[in-house]
């Protein structure tokens, strides 16, 4: 990805000020559903105070499962798809975004494959072409495929002198082995030598279609210039892609303790089992609940009673993870050796006392202050608004989500929290992964000298 970083501070602010307005209970956000003259559907937030359009897309589905032995294509195709494209070899490509002050990405994830535009209105048109050659006439050139692919394999290999990055990969690959989610969307240092340009050239012929396409904007463009821009940029891609269809996931490795081994002075600790997916009615009532219990930092009560009252870590978290395909409701946190014991005992007590009792009232006001009067912070610039239009879209929630969500979330109720938090909360289901020389703790499981 290329990023020219310019300052237009004022207008930011601005910009600011008019979305938390938009989204006080006086102000619906307008969401306009645009479909271009080719028939490709995008939702826009129309907005003409700055002079910059941030478009995002997804390929749905596409990439989430790399070919036995090529693990790690996907992704490799992501760092690829700007390094050189139609008329211009890598370099040229990337002098034109650097000049113009274009920020375009790509992004290879567990559900999909996605992009991002960002560009001054005035150089409008030239990124989009230039977007357009990237998706449809990527060179994948074998100088800078052994480039890219020799960043990932560094990159993969200092990883894994991190326990953080070896407990998460311990911990997906116990949870969902044999699927695409237990394994790491980079690939590994065996597969990746294997990728070839003709293997780059396959992925982005056969799974970039605009049957699988979702598509978000914001910013200074009319509904009528966003359907030409759709046509543009997507108009000449597959209308429909064959790409192998991903199965749900049942959560294994309920109950265990995996160590892994390691001469650290901490243990870092991962805890999860199984949670609710974006589209699951239990939703709002989840993330109030887990607010309260690991998500809200300092004010939560893993922190409270991990870090505040016993010292025993400096950070405690807990967090929701919805995937299409499975989700998972985890917990996780590092601690010195010795304390290790005492630290998931005292995790696995707030999980238990959170399943039995729910909430204060006072802990329910709290969250339901924070998590609606924090929002529209997440919606502070043109190119947010467009992201959130694009998971909002990709998550079916409805083009009203977005002056709906307090509602949602005032409406969870006591009883709600109750039956969501024995649903999901139960210490003795807990995938527990522990890296390091964890005192006071006896494993189900040890994994020497790996992940």
């Amino acid at each position: 990805m290329s990023v020219r970083h310019y300052s237009m501070r004022t207008g930011v602010a601005a910009f600011l000020l008019t979305v938390i307005a938009l989204l006080s209970p006086a102000h619906a956000m307008d969401i306009k559903r645009v479909v271009s003259p080719g028939g490709i559907e995008a939702w826009l937030v129309e907005d003409h105070k700055v002079p910059v359009l941030a478009l995002e897309w997804a390929f749905e589905g596409a990439g989430g499962t790399d070919p036995k032995g090529k693990e790690g294509l996907t992704n490799l195709a992501s760092t690829m798809l700007d390094e050189g494209a139609g008329p211009y070899d890598s370099q040229a490509f990337q002098a034109r975004l650097q000049d113009k002050a274009i920020a375009l990405g790509f992004d290879a994830g567990r559900d999909g494959f996605s992009g991002s535009l960002r560009t001054l209105t005035e150089h409008r048109d030239e990124a989009l072409d230039l977007t357009r050659l990237a998706l449809t006439e990527p060179h994948f050139a074998p100088e800078a495929l052994d480039r890219m692919r020799a960043s990932i394999m560094a990159s993969l290999k200092r990883d894994l002198a991190d326990p953080n990055y070896v407990a998460r990969r311990q911990f997906y690959a116990t949870a969902f082995s044999g699927h695409p989610y237990g394994g790491e969307v980079r690939g590994t240092l065996e597969t990746l030598p294997t990728v070839t340009p003709d293997d780059l050239r396959a992925f982005v012929k056969g799974q970039f279609g605009r049957d699988r396409l979702v598509v978000a904007a914001a910013g200074d463009i009319s509904p009528e210039d966003l359907g030409k821009a759709l046509d543009r940029v997507f108009g000449t891609l597959p209308a429909k892609t064959e790409a192998p269809a991903i199965a749900d996931v049942t959560m294994a490795g309920l109950g265990q303790t995996i160590l892994l081994p390691r001469p650290t002075a901490q243990t870092v600790m991962l805890m999860g089992q199984p949670g609710v997916k974006r589209d699951d009615p239990d939703w709002y009532a989840a993330t109030v609940m887990n607010y309260v219990l690991g998500g809200g930092g300092f004010g939560s009560r893993l922190m409270e009673e991990v870090r505040e009252k016993r010292g025993l870590s400096y950070g405690v978290y807990s967090y929701l993870i919805p995937m299409d395909h499975a989700a998972v409701v985890m917990a996780g946190g590092s601690t010195v050796n010795a304390k290790a014991g005492q630290a998931l005992d005292i995790i696995r007590q707030e999980w238990a006392r959170m399943a039995k009792d729910g909430l204060t009232d006072q802990e329910m006001a709290d969250a339901k202050t924070y998590l609606t009067g924090s929002f529209p912070l997440q919606l502070g610039s043109t190119q947010a608004i467009a992201r959130v239009l694009l998971q909002v879209k990709r998550d079916n929630l409805g083009i009203d989500y977005l002056n709906q969500r307090d509602r949602y979330i005032n409406g969870v109720t006591q009883a709600d929290i109750k039956r969501v938090a024995q649903r999901l909360l139960d210490p003795a289901k807990l995938l527990t992964v522990l890296v390091g020389k964890p005192e006071g703790v006896t494993p189900t499981r040890t994994v020497e000298g790996g992940s």
